[in-house]
C-alpha cells in the first residue's frame, strides 16, 4: 500500500513541477482516491462476513416497496419487510457486509399497475462502513450513504468552494502566469481549504464535547442504580479469543468488551491461581494500611472516596526462575498487557504489585461501605503521553463478598462482575502516544456484605531501573534533587 502510494504521490509532484496550474486542482483528489482505493483493495482480502451492520431503507419513491435479502449461498429470496415499506416509511434492521437485497417497486392498490408499465428492481449491498441509509427516490435510484460517503461529500463541498476562488483568480489573466503568480494561487488556495477544513473540524468538536458531556452526565447519574443491581450479569463482549501463554501452556478465554486504540478493556477468565492470591495475601499482611488517593499537589491523602486497605508488594524477579509464584504472576501480567498491546512494556522500575481490599463488615457496622468512586488510573483527557506515566491496568481478584463489589466503566457504559480468579484488563493510551478520553474511567462498587479481595497491577511507560516509578510524584512529573 504504501509503495503504491508512493509512487502516485511522487507522480503527481513531477506533474505538477512541468504544469503548477493545471495540476494542482486534481492532485490531491487523485492522491485520496489512489489511498481509498488502495486501501479498499487490501480490506477486501479481509474476511468480513461475520461483521454485523445496522442498515436503514427510506423510501420516498410514491410507492410501495418489498425489500427481500439474498441468501448468500441459495439465492434464495426471503422477504423482510413484512409485507412492504409504505411510501415515507423507514426499515431498519440488522445484517451482515457482503449480504445483499433486492427491492421491488409494487404495483398501485388501486390501478394494479406500476407507474412506467413496469416495476423496478434495484438491488444493494451492505458495505463494511457504519451509518450505511439506503434511499429510494420517485425515479427508484438507489442512493447509498455511510460514514465515508457522508465525508467525502464534505470534503468535495470544500474543495469546490477553493477551486471556483481559483478559477476566478486565473480567469484575471490573460496569456501566460510567471511562475510566482502560479505559486502564489496554488498557496491560496491551500489556505482556503485548511481555513475551510478547520472550521469544519471545530464545529465537530464542539460536537464531541456536548456529546461527552451528556455522556458522562448520564453515567454520573445511573452510577449508584447499576452498583445497586446485584443480578447484574458482566456486559456482552463484542469477541472471544484465546490466548494461550507460552510459559504455562494453559488456554484462557479473553473477552473483549471495548477494544479501542486508546481504550481497551478485556476479561481474562482463570488469570490468577489460589496459590498467587495466598501468597500475595501472606505478603501484603504485615503492611496493610488505609488507602490514599492523589491530593492534586503531588502528593496523596486518605478519603473516603477510596475506602479500602492496601499494600505494595516489591516482586523478588531473582526467584523467578526458582517459580516464585508472585514473580510468576506478575511475568504473566506483563506478557499479557505486551502481547494485546504492543506496549514492549520492561518490568524495570514499575511499580510494585498492590495488595488491595474491601471489608463489608464496616458496612454492616453501620460506617460508609468500602469502595472506590470513579476515576481514571492515568491520565485521560485525551492528550499526549506524559513519559513515566500509568498506561494501562491489570485487576485480578482473589476473593468477591456476597453483596457489592462489582466494578464499572461509567462512560464506556460497561458492568463487570468479577469472579474468583479473573481478570479485568484495561489500557488507555493509543498506539499514536494519546491518553484515551475517559472511557476508560472505572469505579470499584461498595462492598455491603462479605470481603473483596485484589491484586492490582498499575503499568507505566518509559519507566526503568534508572528512572522508577517512586521517582514519579502524583502529578507525573519526575522529581530531582534540584
Amino acid at each position: 500500500i504504501i509503495a503504491t502510494v508512493s509512487a502516485i504521490a511522487n507522480a503527481i509532484v513531477t506533474a505538477m513541477r512541468m504544469d503548477p496550474i493545471r495540476y494542482s486542482f486534481t492532485a490531491l483528489a487523485m492522491l485520496l482516491m489512489s489511498i481509498g482505493s488502495v486501501d479498499g483493495n487490501y480490506l477486501k482480502a479481509k474476511d468480513t462476513s461475520s461483521m454485523e451492520r445496522p442498515i436503514q431503507f427510506y423510501n420516498q419513491s410514491g410507492q410501495r416497496l418489498e425489500a427481500y435479502w439474498i441468501h448468500p449461498q441459495t439465492n434464495e429470496m426471503v422477504l423482510q419487510s413484512s409485507p412492504f415499506i409504505a411510501n415515507g416509511a423507514v426499515m431498519s434492521l440488522n445484517s451482515f457486509v457482503g449480504h445483499s437485497f433486492q427491492l421491488r417497486e409494487m404495483p398501485g392498490k388501486k390501478s394494479g399497475l406500476c407507474r412506467r408499465n413496469q416495476c423496478f428492481i434495484s438491488y444493494v449491498t451492505v458495505s463494511e462502513n457504519e451509518d450505511q441509509v439506503v434511499i429510494i427516490n420517485e425515479n427508484f435510484e438507489v442512493k447509498f450513504q455511510d460514514n465515508k460517503s457522508r465525508a467525502y461529500d464534505q470534503s468535495q463541498s470544500i474543495m469546490e468552494g477553493c477551486i471556483v476562488q481559483t478559477r476566478n483568480a486565473l480567469s484575471s489573466y490573460d496569456g501566460s502566469i510567471s511562475s510566482k503568480a502560479a505559486i502564489d494561487m496554488i498557496d491560496s488556495m491551500g489556505a482556503c481549504m485548511e481555513n475551510e477544513v478547520a472550521n469544519r473540524i471545530e464545529k465537530l468538536n464542539d460536537e464531541i464535547q456536548f456529546q461527552s458531556e451528556v455522556r458522562q452526565n448520564i453515567a454520573y447519574k445511573l452510577e449508584n442504580y447499576t452498583c445497586a443491581d446485584e443480578d447484574a450479569p458482566s456486559s456482552e463482549s463484542i469477541e472471544n479469543v484465546t490466548w494461550t501463554y507460552n510459559k504455562d501452556n494453559v488456554p484462557r478465554v479473553v473477552e473483549k468488551l471495548m477494544d479501542r486504540d486508546a481504550s481497551k478493556v478485556y476479561l481474562v477468565r482463570n488469570f490468577i491461581s489460589p496459590e498467587e492470591c495466598a501468597a500475595v495475601e501472606k505478603a501484603a499482611e504485615p503492611s496493610l494500611h488505609r488507602a490514599t488517593v492523589a491530593d492534586g499537589d503531588g502528593g496523596s491523602q486518605i478519603t473516603d472516596n477510596r475506602k479500602a486497605l492496601q499494600a505494595g508488594i516489591s516482586v523478588n524477579w531473582a526467584r523467578e526462575s526458582s517459580g516464585d509464584p508472585i514473580a510468576r504472576l506478575s511475568r504473566r501480567v506483563y506478557d499479557f498487557t505486551n502481547y494485546v498491546t504492543g506496549y514492549g512494556l520492561k518490568e524495570h522500575g514499575q511499580e510494585d504489585l498492590m495488595s488491595i481490599q474491601y471489608f463489608g463488615e464496616n458496612y454492616q457496622k453501620g460506617e460508609p461501605p468500602d469502595r472506590y468512586t470513579p476515576h481514571c488510573d492515568g491520565n485521560c483527557n485525551g492528550m499526549d503521553h506524559v513519559w513515566g506515566n500509568r498506561v494501562a491496568t491489570m485487576v485480578m481478584y482473589c476473593e468477591m463478598p456476597e453483596i457489592g463489589g462489582a466494578t464499572q466503566f461509567q462512560n464506556a457504559g460497561l458492568h463487570v462482575k468479577p469472579e474468583v480468579g479473573m481478570a479485568t484488563f484495561f489500557s488507555y493510551m493509543g498506539s499514536d502516544g494519546v491518553m484515551d478520553t475517559a472511557l476508560t474511567q472505572h469505579s470499584g462498587c461498595p462492598v455491603l456484605k462479605g470481603n473483596k479481595k485484589i491484586v492490582t497491577q498499575w503499568m507505566r511507560h518509559g519507566v526503568d531501573s534508572e528512572n522508577p516509578w517512586s521517582s514519579f510524584n502524583t502529578l507525573g512529573v519526575q522529581e530531582t534533587e534540584d
